[in-house]
């Protein structure tokens, strides 16, 4: 069956982007005529280890949330899981993809895996999404864009490392997970993701990776975004074994006024926006 074409009077000029993991739905509206962020929401899961219940749940939510089902011009999904690897483009083929994640997770031939290719710098994020999310989302919003988080957490701050040529450590919170990348001068050394529990288990991985990489916790800049605040077990205990520790807020490009607060916790959904 043929549809017609939006029109320019169909537009909405709003944008979804709306980012998923198995703890948390968090999503942002933008106003593309203005470039600004109109809305930010975060909704938190139960904890379940039964995979379908919390998939029941998201779903759930987005359909009984009114401001999930207003009309958008175009919806972008971010998939938030530790079930992905990058991959330098010279090692890439798209007929092997199954082969770069099996040495980080178990890997069944039934998994769908796709992948991102991260523009700019000849590298691809190679992940498995939630497939079936994304086929209960398309009774929500038809079709849709969807990448990985990590994706979108990577490139831009290899966009914001150009021209810095000593390496910088940036570690990304969440609630059990916690991202590491390092990178220098837009080139990336190293993109890990641990899960911890406690605030000693948070500092081992962080002095275990500076130790592997030869980078001296003295002078090396340690820069944390996500869920964090000054305040917090984990930015605490990393400004007590590193010198040099501070929270990650720059500006963005977005024709907005966002809290640094917004902003360390939403940075994926933010740059998203871009």
């Amino acid at each position: 069956m043929l549809t017609s074409s939006p029109t320019i009077l169909d537009k909405k000029y709003i944008k979804l982007i709306l980012q998923i993991s198995l703890s948390e739905i968090s999503f942002c509206i933008l106003n593309t005529l203005s470039n600004a962020v109109e809305t930010i929401g975060n909704f938190g899961l139960k904890k379940s280890n039964n995979l379908i219940e919390i998939e029941e749940e998201i779903i759930s939510f987005i359909k009984k949330t009114p401001i999930l089902q207003s009309k958008f011009d175009s919806v972008l999904v971010l998939h938030n899981n530790n079930l992905t690897s990058f991959i330098p483009q010279v090692f890439f083929d798209e007929q092997y993809l199954g082969s770069y994640l099996q040495y980080n997770i178990k890997v069944f031939e039934t998994d769908f895996i796709t992948f991102d290719e991260i523009a700019n710098y000849e590298m691809n994020c190679v992940y498995i999404p939630y497939v079936n999310i994304n086929n209960s989302l398309i009774d929500c919003y038809g079709s849709f864009d969807y990448k990985h988080s990590y994706s979108i957490l990577v490139k831009k701050i290899l966009d914001l490392s150009k021209n810095n040529d000593e390496p910088q450590v940036f570690v990304h919170t969440e609630k059990d997970y916690f991202q590491i990348i390092v990178v220098k001068n837009q080139k990336l050394l190293l993109f890990n993701t641990f899960e911890y529990k406690t605030k000693e288990d948070f500092i081992y991985y962080i002095l275990f990776t500076l130790e592997q990489l030869q980078l001296n916790p003295e002078t090396i800049p340690l820069k944390m975004l996500g869920n964090v605040t000054k305040e917090s077990e984990i930015y605490q205990i990393a400004y007590k074994y590193v010198r040099n520790v501070s929270l990650f807020f720059e500006n963005n490009d977005l024709d907005n006024k966002i809290s640094q607060q917004d902003y360390l916790q939403n940075f994926i959904l933010i740059h998203a926006c871009e």
